[in-house]
C-alpha cells in the first residue's frame, strides 16, 4: 500500500526515507526578540518529526534583516542564532528526518517600511509601500548574506537548503521581467535575470565546500502578466542541475497573480502538478511537485506516474503531525485533514499574527501541550449538539479519558457546516466533519441521534458537565417594508437546504461569507443575483485567499455586488438603497434571502440551576463565529475539565 510514496530516495548526497516534504512555512512564531529559535518552533519540527516525513524545511529563514519576510520568522543573519539551530537540530535528528532551511529575502514582499529589490517597482498585491531599487555593491552584499546563512546552518548541522526562489521574493524578483527592468548586467537578457540566483549558489558551495546539498523552490509559472513562465523555468532547470542543484521544488504563483501561491479550498487538488511533470523531462535530478496534494493516494499516484519525485505538502502537515505515520499504516481516516481554508496558516501569518490551524488547534501549542497530564479523575460529560463544535469537544474528552455521551436533536450530525459543505466549492468543510464522525466511532462515543436536551435526559445520565454546543440559527433583521413585501422570504439555510425554493431574481440580504457563498449557490443555477451587504467589505471573516476564489466564481454578469449599503425600503417586489452615495430601485424580483446575523441557540441553558451538572457554553451557542474558534475552544474546554 503507497509501495511508491513510502519508498526511500536518492537526493544529492542525501536519503530520504520516503518520498513525502514538509513545505517550507513563514509560521510567524518561535522565535525570541532576535529572532533565534525558541522551544515553541523547536517542538512544532519535532512533533512532525516524530509522524514519520522523510524531509521538512525550517520556513522563511531571513538571510538578512532587510529582506525579513515577516517580524517574527527565524534568523540566519547573524551567528548567534547558531546555538539555538543546533539545539533544534539535535532534537529533530533521532527521528530520521532529513532538515533543511529555506533561506529567502522577500524583496518588494518584505513587511518592513523600507523595501528594496531589483527595481523600484512595488509588489503588485498585498504587500504596499515604496521600493527602492538595490546598488550592485548591494546586491553583491546580499549573494555573500546567502553564503554566510548558508554556512551558519551547516554549522547548526542542518542536512541541507533550500533557496527560495519562487511566489515573487527577491530571487524570483531578478528572474521575472515585470519586476527586473534593469540595464545593467542584472537586468535584461534570461542570464543577466539568472545572474543573481547562479552567484548565490556558488557562494554558498564556496563557503560549505560543496558538503551542503542545495535545493531550489522555482515557480513553474508566475501566472501574472510578463512573468516568469514554464518556458524560462525548462531552460533554466538543467543549467541548474550543471551547478549542482540537487532538487528542484516547483510551485505557482506570486503576490498578486491569477493563481494564488497557496490556493483555497476551491482550487482542484494537484494544481501545480502539471509544472513539475514538465520539468522533470529536462532534468536528472529529482523534482518535487506541491498544490493542494492532500490524500495519501493521491501523492503515491502522483510519483507512480512519474509526474514528480517527490510531494510536498505544507498545510495538511499543520493539521496532522502524524499524516505519514497514519497514511503508512492505511489510517486516513484517522488523518486529521486541512479543508483548504487559508485562515489560521496564511490569514493570521499575512495580518502577522502567529500561524495556526482551523482543524488543529494544537499548531503552535506543542510545547505546552508535551507534558500535559492525564486527568486524575474520569468526569461524564453529556455535550448537547453533534456540529462541528460539539463533535470536536466530546473527541477531546474521549481523548483526556473521560466518558462523553453526544446527544442531537436532529437524525444526522454536522450542524450548520454540513450544510455549508454543500454549496459549491465548498465540500472539503465536510471533510473535517467525516474525521470528527470517525473519531467518535473509534474512540467509542455514544451520539444519540433525534435526542433534544431535556432535564428527564440529563437525570438520567448524571454528567458531572453538561456542554452546550446547539448552534446558531439566521437572525431576522428589521427593516422596513421586508415583512410586507409580495416577495418570497427565506433565509441561506432555508435555500441551500432546499426547504424554501426561490424565484429566478434573487435579493440576498448580506455580503459576508455566508451571503456570498449563498448568492454564489443561487447563481450556480443561473438565478439573477443581487447582494446587498450593510458592511464596508465583503466576507471579512474569509481569508483573503478563500474570499479571492470566490469573488471570482461571482464575477459573472447574473450576479452584482453592493457594500456599504443603506436600505430605505422593501416593496412589493424590490427594494430601494443607498450605495456610494447613489439612491437605487430594484424592481421585478421574486425572493429576498435573509444571510446576515447569526443568533445563538440557548434555550437549553434554562436547565442549568435544576441539576447539579456544570454548563458550558462552545462554539456558535456561545457567540456565532468562524469555525476556528469552534473547534479551538472545544477541545480547549475538554483540556481544561478536570
Amino acid at each position: 500500500m503507497l509501495s511508491n510514496l513510502f519508498s526511500p530516495i536518492r537526493i544529492g548526497s542525501m536519503t530520504s526515507k520516503n518520498r513525502l516534504m514538509m513545505s517550507a512555512m513563514s509560521i510567524n512564531f518561535g522565535v525570541d526578540n532576535n529572532c533565534c529559535v525558541t522551544d515553541q518552533l523547536i517542538e512544532y519540527f519535532v512533533q512532525r518529526a516524530k509522524g514519520g516525513v522523510g524531509m521538512m524545511l525550517v520556513g522563511g529563514g531571513g538571510v538578512h534583516p532587510g529582506g525579513q519576510e515577516l517580524p517574527d520568522l527565524p534568523q540566519m543573519y547573524t551567528d548567534d542564532c547558531i546555538p539555538a539551530l543546533k539545539k533544534m537540530v539535535q532534537q529533530i535528528k533521532p527521528y530520521g528526518t532529513l532538515f533543511g532551511v529555506q533561506l529567502m529575502h522577500g524583496g518588494r514582499q518584505s513587511y518592513l517600511p523600507q523595501k528594496v529589490a531589483p527595481s523600484p517597482i512595488p509588489a503588485p498585491a498585498v504587500v504596499k509601500g515604496e521600493v527602492r531599487a538595490l546598488e550592485i555593491h548591494e546586491i553583491k552584499e546580499l549573494v555573500a548574506c546567502f553564503g554566510d546563512s548558508a554556512r551558519r546552518c551547516r554549522e547548526a548541522g542542518f542536512d541541507f537548503i533550500e533557496l527560495h526562489g519562487a511566489h515573487g521574493y527577491l530571487i524570483n524578483q531578478f528572474m521575472a521581467p515585470n519586476s527586473n527592468i534593469r540595464t545593467d548586467e542584472y537586468g535584461g537578457s534570461f542570464e543577466n535575470r539568472t545572474r543573481f540566483l547562479f552567484e548565490i549558489i556558488a557562494d554558498i558551495q564556496a563557503k560549505t565546500k560543496k558538503d551542503l546539498p542545495i535545493g531550489i523552490r522555482i515557480n513553474g509559472n508566475d501566472y501574472i502578466e510578463n512573468g516568469w513562465t514554464l518556458e524560462d523555468t525548462v531552460k533554466l532547470a538543467p543549467l541548474l542541475e550543471s551547478a549542482g542543484i540537487v532538487y528542484l521544488h516547483v510551485s505557482g504563483g506570486v503576490y498578486g497573480s491569477t493563481e494564488l501561491t497557496i490556493p483555497s479550498m476551491y482550487t482542484p487538488h494537484g494544481c501545480f502538478v502539471h509544472l513539475a511533470e514538465e520539468v522533470k523531462k529536462h532534468v536528472t535530478i529529482p523534482v518535487i511537485t506541491v498544490g493542494r496534494i492532500k490524500h495519501p493516494d493521491h501523492a503515491d499516484d502522483i510519483i507512480k506516474q512519474g509526474k514528480a519525485d517527490m510531494v510536498a505538502m505544507g498545510r495538511s502537515f499543520l493539521a496532522d503531525p502524524f499524516y505519514p505515520e497514519k497514511a503508512k499504516k492505511g489510517d486516513f481516516e484517522q488523518i486529521r485533514p486541512c479543508i483548504g481554508c487559508c485562515l489560521g496558516c496564511i490569514h493570521a501569518v499575512l495580518a502577522k499574527e502567529p500561524g495556526s490551524c482551523v482543524a488543529n488547534p494544537d499548531v503552535g501549542r506543542e510545547y505546552k501541550l508535551k507534558s500535559e497530564k492525564p486527568p486524575e479523575h474520569s468526569l461524564k460529560i453529556l455535550v448537547a449538539g453533534a456540529g462541528p463544535a460539539g463533535m470536536a469537544a466530546a473527541r477531546q474528552f474521549a481523548l483526556q479519558g473521560h466518558k462523553p455521551i453526544v446527544c442531537e436533536k436532529k437524525p444526522e450530525s454536522g450542524g450548520l457546516l454540513a450544510l455549508a459543505s454543500t454549496a459549491p466549492g465548498r465540500g472539503e468543510l465536510n471533510d473535517i466533519l467525516e474525521f470528527f464522525k470517525q473519531e467518535l466511532k473509534r474512540l467509542a462515543v455514544e451520539v444519540r441521534y433525534n435526542t433534544e436536551l431535556s432535564l428527564d435526559l440529563i437525570n438520567g445520565i448524571n454528567p458531572d458537565k453538561v456542554i452546550l454546543a446547539t448552534g446558531s440559527l439566521p437572525d431576522m433583521p428589521v427593516i422596513k417594508g421586508l415583512f410586507q413585501t409580495k416577495m418570497d422570504l427565506a433565509t441561506n439555510i432555508d435555500v441551500i437546504s432546499g426547504k424554501e425554493p426561490v424565484g429566478n431574481k434573487v435579493v440576498v440580504l448580506g455580503g459576508g461569507m455566508t451571503g456570498l457563498i449563498t448568492a454564489d449557490f443561487l447563481a450556480d443555477q443561473g438565478k439573477q443575483v443581487v447582494v446587498l451587504n450593510r458592511k464596508k467589505s465583503f466576507a471579512e471573516e474569509m481569508s483573503s485567499n478563500d474570499r479571492y476564489y470566490l469573488r471570482e466564481r461571482l464575477n459573472k454578469e447574473t450576479v452584482s455586488l453592493y457594500k456599504n449599503v443603506s436600505i430605505k425600503q422593501f416593496t412589493d417586489n424590490g427594494v430601494v438603497f443607498k450605495a456610494n452615495g447613489e439612491e437605487i430601485t430594484l424592481t421585478g424580483f421574486d425572493s429576498v434571502v435573509i444571510s446576515e446575523k447569526q443568533s445563538a441557540i440557548r434555550d437549553a441553558k434554562e436547565l442549568e440551576g435544576k441539576t447539579t451538572a456544570l454548563f458550558h457554553l462552545i462554539g456558535d451557542a456561545k457567540t456565532p463565529r468562524h469555525l476556528m474558534y469552534c473547534i479551538s475552544e472545544a477541545e480547549e474546554i475538554a483540556r481544561s475539565a478536570y
